[in-house]
């Protein structure tokens, strides 16, 4: 770290929780690429929408919260039991 760093750090560190949170945010957007975020978005949007028609078209059935919950648990017991 340079020294120049170094010192924004220090000071930042001196700021209260919430705007050392807000400082952090702002930082991690500036990492961004816009054009990266546009096709992340893009990509997203076209995977909902494969999803979408799958169930809607009947080619996927969904399984209700319950029953996946009760799946894992099972599945966390097996494992436990090894």
């Amino acid at each position: 770290m340079t020294a120049g760093m170094d010192e924004i750090t220090q000071l930042a560190l001196t700021l209260p929780v919430d705007q050392r949170a807000q400082v952090a945010k702002a930082l991690l957007a500036s990492l961004d690429d816009p054009a990266d975020s546009a096709e992340v978005h893009e990509a997203w949007t076209a995977e909902i929408k494969s999803r979408v028609d799958d169930i809607t078209s009947g080619r996927v059935q969904t399984i209700p919260h319950d029953e996946v919950k009760a799946r894992l648990a099972a599945d966390r017991a097996a494992r436990q039991q090894r």
